[in-house]
């Protein structure tokens, strides 16, 4: 039995016909077009599928759609304002930590979660704040330096 929900994503409202047991990962991507967040492990532990609930970091393989029915969704897709990119977003261009590219929506969404939180996490936090989102073409270097450029820029020093 379809149930019509609205899903507030990256500010705007979307009503859409969900079953029960709709992921709200597949809902965002096959019915609303918002392709950021990505399929990995279907378990919660890779990360691809990050996106923000309600200022929380959330794993959207594993939350039903009907849960999220009208909290606030952020995705990577409202990350830019337009065509001007988000400081973690071309921290991470100038950092090369862009590799092949399918962990950066995720591994951007809990950046952006963690320096809402923290504006100027160690490295120790920034680590933690992105424990839960894999990257298998690089280590995690280039990605912390990123973090910690784009907080430093965000506060007015870079």
């Amino acid at each position: 039995m379809k149930h019509e929900i609205t899903l507030i994503v990256n500010g705007e409202a979307h009503e859409v016909q969900v079953d029960p047991g709709d992921l709200l990962l597949d809902v965002l991507r096959d019915r609303l077009g918002f392709m950021g967040a990505k399929k990995g492990c279907g378990t919660g532990d890779c990360g691809a599928c990050t996106v923000i609930v309600d200022g929380r970091v959330v794993t959207a393989c594993l939350v039903l759609a009907v849960a999220a029915c009208g909290r606030s969704i952020d995705t990577i897709e409202g990350l830019a304002e337009g065509e001007v990119l988000h400081p973690l977003q071309r921290s991470f261009i100038d950092h090369g930590a862009v590799q092949c590219g399918y962990c950066t929506p995720g591994l951007l969404m809990s950046a952006k979660a963690l320096l809402e939180e923290n504006p100027d996490p160690t490295e120790e936090e920034i680590r933690a704040g992105i424990a839960g989102n894999l990257c298998r073409c690089t280590g995690y270097v280039k990605i912390v330096d990123a973090i910690k450029a784009a907080s430093e820029t965000m506060r007015g020093g870079g």
